[in-house]
């Protein structure tokens, strides 16, 4: 995506703010190029609104560039799309030549006088432009909506994660926890809303309305959500929460359990579902918080609740099993793979200690390239601090889950008292807190 020419600019900025062009103030405007200009391809439109961007311009004319350069965006195809990430990456980097100018000014002197001017040089333009696209109306979810764009992009072209690192900066301040506002979603939440919280969920997909009603409607359930000011009625991420007397090890019994008439006789809440919904926010907490939170407001709401505990999938135990990176876990994988032990309660039994056995090696031993837990699901609680309590095998009988994990369900364990002291020894450490039922099964 080549770098507009000025007189381009010009005629752009005319037609987009009304003004007349750049260097011609006593000329009238310019109507056939005003309209060349508009109907300009939507790469070079967005190419231009950037440059302008970029360059002195009033506050009403930049948030009226702004929205012109974000349509034009939302015209290109994947493959102009892949086009305006390699202009942002090339022509919008950081300077060397600044950075080692300013970095000997602080080398020679170092003070925050010519440390200032060391951060200025190091943050790749971009951001700016990034932050100036920001100011148009509605322009943070199409921002998301951008870098989810990007997280496709960079699955061929690794040469893209400087600028998603960008996206990752900005996001990580405009969606922090100070942003966030929890909603319980119930039945009377407007429809727009529980129409995007049954397109979300992903985990356990919802049948339609009246299973989304038998999640949040009844006293034995609760939905939560995070909102954010400028996404208004998105939800980022939401949990589903059973109210139970004790802790499940199926997810069957928790998506049809009769209606329960009251919830003051539950002792455990469960949660069994946590969706983020957009792509975008890949890598933005919130997890940790809406979690938290809700264990807050649930003890205080029913001081009857005495644990607080999770239903979790394990989706990367049968590429781990299948692996060898455990002698006995090829055999066992050939073993679950065949049809059968599903339906035979006798051959479920004979398999259930060593698949048990090999889940609880999974979940504390298995490691990824940096060396955290290799199971998704595992790191998000466990870096909340909850404790890897039990594995429940089998739990989940659906498509999706006996494919990514052989039907294991894993309890994570939110004890309010222990939360901050597990998650700063994972954290610091790396050491992961176990419930007896899983340490137990360590032991086969």
């Amino acid at each position: 995506m080549p770098r507009p020419k000025l007189a381009f600019l010009t005629d752009l900025v005319q037609a987009i703010t009304g003004t007349e062009r750049i260097g011609r103030k006593s000329a009238p405007p310019d109507e056939n190029a005003t309209r060349k200009a508009l109907a300009r391809p939507a790469p070079e439109r967005l190419a231009a609104a950037c440059e302008v961007l970029m360059g002195r311009i009033g506050d009403a004319a930049r948030v009226a560039v702004a929205e012109q350069a974000l349509a034009a965006y939302a015209e290109l195809d994947a493959t102009g799309k892949r086009g305006f990430f390699d202009l942002l990456r090339d022509h919008f980097d950081a300077d060397p030549t600044l950075i080692r100018r300013a970095f000997a000014a602080y080398d020679a002197a170092p003070s925050a006088a010519t440390l200032v001017p060391l951060f200025d040089a190091v943050e790749p333009p971009r951001q700016t432009l990034l932050r100036r696209l920001n100011t148009a109306p509605g322009a943070t979810r199409k921002l998301v909506d951008m870098r989810a764009d990007l997280l496709i992009a960079m699955r061929n072209d690794a040469s893209l994660r400087p600028l998603d690192a960008d996206f990752a900066h900005l996001f990580a301040s405009w969606f922090n926890r100070g942003f966030l506002r929890m909603e319980r979603i119930d039945w009377s939440t407007p429809a727009s809303v529980l129409e995007k919280i049954m397109a979300y969920e992903s985990v356990h997909p919802m049948q339609g309305w009246e299973d989304l009603r038998r999640r949040l409607d009844p006293a034995d359930r609760r939905v939560y959500a995070f909102f954010h000011p400028a996404t208004g009625d998105e939800p980022l991420i939401f949990v589903e929460v059973a109210l139970t007397r004790d802790t499940p090890d199926r997810i069957a019994p928790i998506l049809t359990a009769p209606v329960a008439p009251e919830a003051e006789e539950a002792t455990t809440a469960v949660f069994y579902s946590i969706n983020n919904t957009l792509a975008g926010l890949k890598g933005v907490s919130f997890g940790n918080f809406l979690i938290k939170q809700v264990v807050a407001e649930l003890a205080a709401e029913l001081p009857a609740l005495r644990r607080f505990v999770t239903l979790s999938p394990a989706p990367d135990f049968a590429a781990w099993l299948a692996s060898g990176e455990d002698a006995r876990g090829p055999a066992l994988a050939k073993r679950l793979a065949v049809d059968g032990w599903q339906n035979d309660t006798a051959e479920a039994a004979r398999l259930k200690p060593e698949v048990e056995a090999l889940a609880a090696r999974y979940l504390t031993g298995a490691r990824n390239r940096s060396g955290a837990p290799r199971d998704p699901v595992a790191r998000f609680h466990l870096g909340n601090g909850a404790a890897a309590w039990r594995v429940n095998w089998p739990a989940d009988l659906s498509e999706g889950a006996l494919t990514r994990g052989h039907g294991l369900m894993v309890n994570y364990l939110y004890e309010p008292a222990a939360i901050e002291a597990q998650h700063e020894a994972f954290v610091r450490d790396g050491t992961i807190a176990t419930g007896a039922p899983l340490a137990a099964a360590l032991t086969r």
